[in-house]
């Protein structure tokens, strides 16, 4: 069955697992009453455009501040959120039904102590549009505002209960598309023809530009002359700007990629000041002078809407995303000095969290016919410049961190900061800033889109955070056990969702700041309907190709809505008030125990290695009829609405 798709992605309404066909049956996917686009993210560089700005600092003058805690302004925003996250989690835990478990009672308790309650997390990995899309299911089928995702099978809602909401390179891409577009559905952003059209590759520019050479020289020439203006203001550019800046074409809805969009403006959009929005956090490494391999003991830094830096020993401080760019010394601003804004640039940051693509970049640029000569002699101006080793950093010119814990910080006397991939030290998976005690995550749901084995993933991202926890890089935080990754194929653990650390008994406390680490919901790209997957540099992708990805992260997110598991939205609100009910004394309800009996990794380990792995289609029936991701669950736009044919399905014994 191949259905014709231009459009939208949507939920199947497929309640329990059967020997026969489920009848299709036809669903809309449409807003639920609240509108999904509001108005944008401001545009607040005060530059106007892609270049930063000197102004006027304000009267307290911005200063960094050391990590033992969380800044003001994320307690302050988190006050609101927390509470803002009780009746949607009181509605997702009363539609699954827990068998002897009273939702409105245990949250009535929990919500007289905001510390109680269930603090939910999701964590996007890296893997270019792949992760991206596969992403994108998962956060569709978690958004309650899509309808039908609280209908049977669903888990719609996890989204509206979620505190954080992290990615690092291609899942920070879709994180930072959402918000710079003020966390619009993905419904929205499928529907939007500025944004998320991969048909017309990075290199060849946007759609409606047209395949022209002329078309093509005016696309480039845009990117080159607003990283030129930021070079004409002072301030350095690599080959990460102009990454970010034709990124942003494809992500940011605004005319010409939204140049003057910043990071921290998300933080003045009138949702994220309501709180009615998880915390947003891109990743990236940091890489020490005359270093080009990074290590499990490199830097993590985290981008969120308040603060850019880093809880490792190494650094242990951040610095106001707003102001960076401004010659911080030793933390302060010198008397005299004055503050700059819009260096983080919402490209930029996107780009720095994913420079494993200005290699890409490199190599593809000069096949396109049409690249301007400006534009190729800029990126190779800048190449010689910096060497070849160092092609894939983004670089913050003044270093933030300049002479800050100058014993341990490896760029405390360079006046460059540089930032690489967030994956580049094999942590895929945004989980450091997750599991830092003070933020205290009872939940990660970490949705693994990695290239580990035949473009599929094997666990190698939650391996590198576990191995990481031993040395002293971690700070004292936790993880979960990980077995090895041929256990990961072995025993199928990276073709379903997979549980990790559920027993806290497991957990030995040896310093006063630790606490239990999260309970790891581990949700790995698996091919349920379609092959999702495809390369992480393929640089284009069909408007068919990205709905059967999509559709396949929704699938893998809802267990075929309940087909491959009727008690699937069960098994997620046990996660979600696992770590909770230790806290409240409660006993685990027994439909829990079933749910962890089925989910939970019991500790078995199959290191053997069984040759070339190559899955099989989770759900019956599904297959490929072209190239790539192309298959099963194809969408029909009837004019304004989407009615989807569900394909019939049934578990795979």
């Amino acid at each position: 069955m191949h259905l014709s798709s231009t459009l939208l992605i949507a939920a199947p309404l497929l309640a329990t697992v059967s020997a026969e066909p489920i009848p299709q049956r036809d669903v809309s996917l449409v807003s639920t009453g609240t509108s999904l686009q509001v108005a944008r993210a401001l545009p607040d560089s005060p530059s106007g455009g892609y270049a930063p700005a000197v102004v006027d600092c304000p009267k307290t003058k911005p200063t960094l501040r050391k990590a033992v805690d969380m800044s003001k302004e994320e307690k302050d925003w988190l006050a609101t959120r927390r509470k803002n996250t009780i009746q949607p989690m009181r509605d997702l835990l009363k539609r699954a039904n827990i068998n002897g478990f009273d939702a409105d009672s245990f949250m009535n308790e929990a919500a007289k102590n905001i510390s109680q309650l269930p603090n939910v997390a999701i964590a996007v990995s890296g893997g270019g549009y792949r992760a991206l899309m596969n992403g994108a299911g998962f956060i569709a089928a978690a958004d309650s505002r899509i309808k039908d995702t609280t209908g049977a099978g669903g888990i719609g809602g996890l989204l509206q209960s979620s505190t954080y909401l992290a990615g690092l390179s291609g899942g920070g891409w879709l994180v930072g598309s959402l918000f710079s577009n003020n966390f619009s559905s993905i419904e929205t952003l499928l529907s939007e023809n500025k944004v998320w059209d991969f048909e017309n590759s990075i290199f060849k520019g946007p759609k409606e530009a047209g395949l022209s050479t002329v078309n093509r020289i005016q696309y480039w020439s845009e990117v080159a002359k607003e990283v030129a203006k930021k070079k004409d203001a002072g301030f350095e550019t690599s080959i990460t700007d102009y990454w970010g800046r034709a990124l942003s074409y494809q992500l940011i809805g605004d005319e010409l990629g939204g140049p003057a969009y910043t990071f921290s403006s998300i933080a003045e959009s009138d949702l994220f000041k309501k709180a009615d929005t998880p915390f947003p956090i891109l990743v990236a490494d940091g890489r020490a002078p005359g270093e080009t391999i990074i290590s499990l003991n490199a830097t993590n830094f985290e981008f969120n809407p308040f603060e850019m830096g880093s809880w490792d020993p190494t650094v242990y401080g951040f610095a106001p995303t707003k102001y960076l760019g401004a010659n911080f010394t030793n933390g302060v601003i010198p008397s005299g000095g004055k503050c700059v804004r819009g260096l983080d640039q919402s490209g930029f940051v996107m780009g720095t969290s994913s420079t494993l693509f200005n290699q890409f970049l490199l190599q593809n640029i000069t096949e396109y016919e049409g690249v301007p000569d400006i534009l190729i002699k800029a990126v190779t101006s800048i190449l010689e410049n910096i060497g070849e080793a160092k092609n894939d950093v983004s670089q913050i010119i003044p270093n933030p961190f300049l002479d800050w814990n100058n014993r341990t910080n490896p760029n405390a006397d360079s006046i460059e900061l540089d930032l690489v991939d967030g994956g580049e030290d094999l942590q895929n998976i945004p989980l450091n800033p997750l599991i830092q005690p003070v933020r205290a995550v009872d939940v990660i749901f970490a949705v693994d889109s990695s290239a580990d084995v035949t473009n599929w993933p094997n666990g190698t991202a939650l391996r590198a955070t576990y191995e990481r926890t031993f040395g002293s890089i971690s700070n004292g935080t936790l993880f979960p056990s990980i077995p090895d990754d041929w256990t990961f194929v072995n025993l199928g653990l990276n073709k379903r969702p997979t549980f990790f650390g559920c027993d806290v008994k497991n957990f030995t406390l040896s310093r006063p700041n630790q606490k239990v680490p999260p309970l790891l919901v581990y949700v790995p790209n698996a091919p349920y309907t379609t092959l999702s997957n495809v390369s992480t540099f393929d640089p284009s992708y069909s408007m068919d190709q990205r709905n059967d990805i999509i559709y396949n992260g929704w699938n893998s997110a809802t267990q075929g809505n309940g087909t491959l598991d009727s008690e699937w939205p069960t098994c997620v609100a046990c996660a979600v008030i696992s770590r909770s009910m230790d806290r409240l004394g409660r006993q685990t309800p027994a439909a829990c125990k079933t749910c962890f009996e089925r989910y939970c990794w019991n500790g078995t380990v199959d290191s053997r290695d069984t040759g070339v792995y190559m899955p099989e289609f989770r759900i019956a029936g599904a297959h490929t009829e072209d190239s790539g991701a192309a298959g099963i669950g194809k969408m029909v736009n009837v004019w304004s609405s989407v009615v989807v044919g569900v394909v019939a399905a049934v578990m795979l014994l």
